[in-house]
């Protein structure tokens, strides 16, 4: 199983810092960022390549998600979030998957739109009773999809 975390629609600088460094401490080789706009894009995407450098990890800036999924292919699409989720992952007993496993996270505040609903499932953290954030969010999943890994 290869994950790839995808941080979408993001303007916060912190916060697309703080998913790299999460993805890249994870030991990830990719973090993908997409719809980065204000200073995310000015400031942010210049210190993650800078991370990225250090670390020999990749950083792939694209547009939109069907940019992602048209650049690798997934075999499965996973859609972080809490008001729609339609399945729920348990950090201590998470499913397998196999193939190209692309993980959406939102780095913005409110929800994904339904119609950004269409490009995969919808899941969130079994357990939780409201939206963590996309950090908090990313760090539960990648972490229990890569231990159950090993």
């Amino acid at each position: 199983m290869d994950i790839i975390p995808v941080l979408y629609n993001v303007s916060s600088t912190q916060r697309l810092i703080d998913m790299a460094k999460l993805v890249y401490g994870l030991g990830l080789h990719i973090f993908t960022a997409c719809k980065v706009y204000g200073a995310a894009a000015q400031a942010g995407i210049p210190e993650v390549m800078r991370l990225a450098l250090k670390s020999e990890r990749g950083f792939i800036v694209l547009p939109d998600i069907g940019d992602v999924i048209d650049l690798f292919k997934p075999s499965i699409i996973l859609i972080v979030s809490y008001a729609y989720a339609e399945d729920f992952i348990d950090p201590f007993n998470p499913p397998v998957y196999s193939g190209k496993v692309l993980v959406v996270f939102n780095g913005s505040d409110p929800d994904f739109s339904s119609s950004e609903l269409k490009y995969g499932k919808p899941i969130y953290i079994k357990g939780v009773q409201y939206r963590l954030g996309a950090i908090p969010e990313a760090t539960l999943i990648l972490y229990s999809l890569l231990f159950k890994l090993k």
